[in-house]
């Protein structure tokens, strides 16, 4: 029995220090929401679940509203936290750091324990919702460890080459990914 994970890279977004659970969406962001929907409203999605984070709700509300669905955070499938004392270059941090996974700042999380807190909630997903379609707001990197968790083919480069918003259809038997398909082609 196939289950089926749709992961949603949140829409473009105002970057702004210090507004990481509560920034939204810029205009195109917005845009960009209305034909996440239009791509996915035909799937055939069970459940939405999403990172609590607003921009990951966002990029999945329009979703929601169309297929009468609530959506469902998890804390766990939050982004990242790198660092709350010191202002850093976030992607060069990424990149400076993504195969030294225990790697962390102080007072931020290493990808190591971002992955697995985040693939512990997606087991439980896959386990507990085998056979559905499940539709996931999400972020880039928090999004590659648990596609890495799988295949180690998602890495540093698969993460550069992310769009916002982005969106892979993951397809499972019990816990073995079987395939993934990018259907974000914009």
């Amino acid at each position: 029995m196939k289950t089926t994970i749709y992961m949603v890279r949140h829409a473009e977004s105002p970057y702004d220090e210090g507004t990481e659970r509560t920034r939204g969406l810029t205009a195109k962001g917005r845009a960009d929401v209305e034909k996440i929907t239009k791509l996915l409203s035909d799937e055939g999605i069970d459940i939405i679940f999403s990172s609590p984070y607003r921009r990951a709700v966002l990029s999945v509300e329009g979703l929601a509203q169309h297929l009468n669905l609530e959506i469902e955070t998890f804390e766990d499938l939050r982004e990242r936290h790198f660092s709350s004392d010191e202002v850093i270059d976030l992607m060069s941090n990424i990149r400076n750091n993504f195969y030294n996974a225990e790697y962390a700042l102080p007072g931020g999380e290493s990808n190591a324990d971002c992955q697995n807190r985040s693939i512990t909630v997606l087991k439980t997903i896959l386990t507990e919702h085998k056979g559905k379609k499940i539709a996931i707001g999400t972020h880039g990197l928090v999004m590659t460890l648990m596609m890495n968790h799988f295949d180690s083919n998602y890495g540093l480069a698969f993460l550069d080459q992310l769009k916002k918003p982005d969106i892979y259809k993951m397809q499972f038997e019990d816990l073995e990914l079987k395939e993934v398909t990018r259907l974000w082609n914009e």
